[in-house]
């Protein structure tokens, strides 16, 4: 029997493509056994998507229920060292949580930004903090960090603050470190890639991903043994570069290092699923496994084309894009006591739609200044058929802030190539394109035939609802909200009037 304050564990890969789940993509080379037993158990999506074709944005929408472009990060992503992107104040997935009794932990990659400590006397911090060549030089590691995963909600944390190829090189433990950097790393190259920078001597590459499981499924065992319910948070490195899988899994999945690296991924996911089955706890936990953006070209798509693996599927692009490749990712959800078992769907969702989910779930309706972009998914959960689209429309980003918007079968992306490092990307490449591309998706999944000159209405109709959501500060219905870092940047090129969003 359900209850309702079901546990959530929520397993977000980082860089993981839809192709690359043997459960979504009937030609995968990738056997995943532990992710094909959740969609057996479960529901498997195969129209979702992330809000962004890149990490940092994407995280934003997943707990605060917001595109990530109303946040001040309008393209690209944040760095070891990035100032904390949620606004104090917003409300978020383990916020919200915490209001009905959960206690919410966070293991893994944060990526989110937070406040380091100072050293004392250190002058203004240099202009280049928030990137990826900035030294830390200002930096005591011996202080604790500000407005990090503790100051959002949660109650636990231990990880790394931003990718794992993306210096300091420590675990942080709620506000602390666990150790002080000792020296500086030189960095590697190639699909082991991470940069210079300092490093703490509890701190190895190769360990993080299983050291991060071993916290997860300890607090999954912890929690299990109380009364409360929990939400885990397990933001995941993998398999991101470095590209590290351990020696079990070298040469298992017969493709190369990255499906290695996948298929200890999906190992990782078999753990946690023992943890919870071992707790009693799998029957009423909402188990949900998905990627924050499509796979990245690091794992070398034409090394893995040539034995027949397509992390993308058969979607155009990959990370960083804004074609389907980019932000169409893997979505599984298992609940046994609330999710009829081998089940999936075709509806179009969003990684955005957690909080609304959750608040639906324990029956609180989200005040007017959150979940802005966030829509239910309960209604697909349960199985009931549907009068009308669950989304009227779901907008995507690239690396470079471009965006795309999508209703039903059409989809308009508000530039001429890629938007990220695909063919054509930004630059040169597009020149002679037309400024924006219209595909229908139900027909051409693969972005193939720019329907832009054919149907001028569909371009009109969809640059308008773009617009309006843009405008409205929200996507959903609702008193207008407030977009912060000004009403218009670069990316929106096509508005040139003054508009009510003007004013927020």
């Amino acid at each position: 029997m359900a209850s309702d304050r079901p546990n959530i564990v929520y397993i977000l890969a980082d860089d993981m493509g839809y192709g690359d789940l043997s459960c979504l993509n009937e030609r995968s080379k990738i056997t995943t056994t532990h992710l094909d037993r959740m969609a057996v158990e479960g529901m498997a999506f195969r129209d979702a998507h992330a809000t962004s074709a890149v990490c940092t944005p994407s995280r934003y929408s997943i707990l605060t229920g917001r595109y990530n472009w109303r946040s001040t990060l309008k393209q690209g992503v944040g760095w070891g060292y990035s100032e904390p992107l949620i606004e104090p104040d917003r409300l978020t997935v383990p916020a919200l949580l915490a209001s009905h009794g959960y206690h919410s932990g966070c293991f893994g990659k944060w990526h989110l930004g937070w406040r380091w400590g100072r050293r004392e006397g250190a002058a203004d911090p240099p202009a280049d903090r928030d990137t990826p060549d900035y030294a830390g030089d200002d930096v005591d590691f011996a202080r604790p960090i500000e407005g990090g995963p503790t100051a959002v909600g949660f109650d636990a944390f231990f990880g790394i603050s931003a990718s794992l190829d993306m210096a300091p090189y420590v675990y942080v433990e709620d506000d602390r470190v666990t150790a002080l950097p000792d020296r500086v790393d030189p960095g590697r190259e190639g699909r082991e890639f991470w940069r210079e920078g300092p490093i703490a001597p509890d701190f190895d590459h190769a360990d993080v991903l299983p050291k991060l499981t071993e916290k997860a499924v300890a607090y999954i065992e912890e929690r299990a043994a109380t009364s409360d319910p929990f939400f885990l948070y397990f933001p995941l490195p993998a398999p991101h570069t470095p590209i590290l899988p351990s020696e079990p899994f070298r040469g298992a999945s017969g493709t190369n290092e990255y499906g290695d690296f996948c298929l200890m991924v999906d190992d990782v996911v078999g753990q946690v699923m023992a943890a919870l089955e071992h707790a009693g706890a799998a029957e009423d936990t909402i188990l949900i496994f998905t990627s924050d953006n499509g796979c990245s070209p690091m794992a070398d798509f034409a090394e893995l084309a040539a034995v027949g693996h397509e992390p993308s599927y058969h979607f155009r692009g990959h990370k960083f894009d804004i074609y389907e490749g980019g932000h169409r990712i893997p979505l599984l959800v298992r609940w046994p006591n609330g999710i009829a078992p081998g089940t999936s769907s075709d509806e179009t969702v969003c990684l955005a739609d957690l909080l609304a989910t959750l608040a639906d779930i324990l029956g609180e309706e989200l005040p007017a200044d959150a979940g802005e972009d966030s829509v239910s998914n309960l209604p697909l959960w349960r199985g009931g058929s549907l009068d009308a689209a669950l989304r009227e429309a779901t907008v995507h980003s690239s690396v470079d802030g471009s965006l795309a918007i999508r209703k039903g079968r059409w989809k308009l992306e508000m530039c001429p190539g890629s938007g990220g490092r695909s063919y054509p990307a930004p630059g040169p490449e597009c020149d002679g394109f037309p400024p924006v591309q219209l595909y229908d998706v139900g027909a051409d999944v693969g972005e193939r035939r720019n329907l832009e000159a054919e149907r001028p209405e569909i371009v009109e109709e969809l640059t308008n609802l773009l617009t309006h959501y843009v405008d409205n500060g929200r996507s959903t219905p609702g008193p207008p909200q407030r977009n912060a870092g000004g009403a218009l940047w670069p990316q929106l090129w096509w508005i040139d009037r003054a508009s009510p969003g003007d004013e927020r």
